[in-house]
């Protein structure tokens, strides 16, 4: 199973950026940030949004083919 939380955490550290910097970016607060990372699921405009400010498509994880359905 996918926790996009987590891999928005992990992209957002190999790119050495800050929850603060993150949170700017998407137009909310700081603990909002943290709540994201925690989250397994998360709503589409919320990650486009992410996506589009850590220029990675988080929508990837979820197509067929990376969950396995044929």
């Amino acid at each position: 199973m996918i926790h996009i939380g987590q891999l928005i955490k992990d992209e957002m550290v190999r790119q050495e950026r800050t929850p603060t910097w993150l949170a700017r970016r998407i137009n909310c607060q700081r603990p909002n940030v943290y709540y994201i990372f925690s989250q397994a699921q998360i709503n589409t405009q919320l990650l486009m949004a992410i996506s589009r400010a850590l220029n990675k498509n988080f929508f990837s994880y979820y197509t067929d083919e990376e969950c396995g359905v044929k």
